[in-house]
């Protein structure tokens, strides 16, 4: 009866070790959309075929540790010297920047949108939620200030696991003149407690990722916090959320505004799940970056 008892024991073990260990792994590498996967749902949700008719430009750009970021320059049909960088959320690609490229060659931007490490066509290797993603996008500002020269206006427009990027890298002190973080996330943490015990799956388990994690990709789940980058943050950013996204909820914007020490405003879209504000309410959305342009960015003259 002792052995049987040990034994169960042993094998409970094993089975919480496993479960442990595979944890960081569901949330840092889960499965990306494929290039072609991304553009038919995106093509399946809005008019994408003004993609066919722009003046595209690839490129590779240099991010953190020598990291290849498959980069793309999506030129304005009209000259400009205004210039926005696109972010992607997590799982998606650079095909998933177009529901908002449209926007911003309306308003008169040049759009620079980009693969996120291990997305799309990078090299495969896991997320950080923003550590050293926020250092690539760095290196991305840079490339684009120095291969475009001068410009009138350089913004960042994110979404989720992009807004997040785009708010960390704020930390930086980049040379850019706005920010629109569209559902980003203030802390990982708070989204993956939330969305465990949705799951039925104890909460403590994302302390027991955030340990198995450290020790499997050496960064820390915890300290995944775009939020503590804004304490010294003079750059304006648009805060946008869906009022019905439960999977990032809208707290985790009103919390970035709160935070940071220059001007911000917070907007939300009635209805709107996870990253579908601009499908959902495109006439708002795009009235409310055209306001905050107007508004807050120096240069911008829409």
């Amino acid at each position: 009866m002792i052995k049987i008892l040990l034994m169960i024991i042993c094998i409970l073990v094993v089975c919480f070790l496993g479960f442990s260990f595979w944890l960081p792994s569901y949330v840092m590498t889960g499965r990306r959309q494929t290039i072609d996967e991304a553009w038919k749902w995106q093509s399946d949700h809005y008019d994408t075929s003004y993609y066919n008719d722009l003046k595209k430009t690839e490129y590779i750009v240099k991010g953190f540790e020598d990291y290849e970021l498959h980069t793309h320059f999506l030129e304005n049909p009209v000259p400009t010297d205004k210039y926005i960088i696109l972010s992607h959320g997590y799982i998606d690609n650079h095909i998933g920047t177009l529901k908002y490229v449209k926007m911003y060659l309306d308003l008169g931007f040049n759009c620079v949108i980009y693969d996120l490490r291990g997305h799309g066509e990078n090299v495969t290797t896991f997320t950080t939620y923003g550590i050293c993603e926020a250092q690539d996008l760095k290196a991305i500002i840079e490339d684009t200030r120095t291969r475009y020269g001068n410009m009138s206006v350089l913004g960042l427009h994110g979404e989720s696991l992009g807004a997040a990027t785009s708010v960390t890298v704020l930390k930086y002190k980049p040379e850019v003149d706005f920010v629109v973080a569209d559902c980003g996330f203030s802390d990982i943490e708070n989204v993956l407690r939330k969305a465990y015990t949705d799951n039925h799956v104890p909460a403590f388990f994302v302390d027991v990722a955030n340990v198995t994690g450290k020790m499997r990709y050496h960064y820390s789940l915890l300290e995944m916090r775009p939020v503590d980058s804004l304490d010294d943050n003079q750059i304006p950013i648009l805060f946008i959320h869906g009022s019905d996204d439960t999977f990032i909820v809208p707290d985790n914007s009103r919390t970035m505004s709160e935070r940071t020490a220059g001007y911000s405003e917070v907007h939300l879209i009635p209805g709107a799940t996870h990253a579908a504000s601009v499908l959902t309410d495109p006439e708002s959305y795009n009235g409310y970056v055209t306001k905050f342009l107007n508004e807050h960015v120096p240069g911008y003259a829409g």
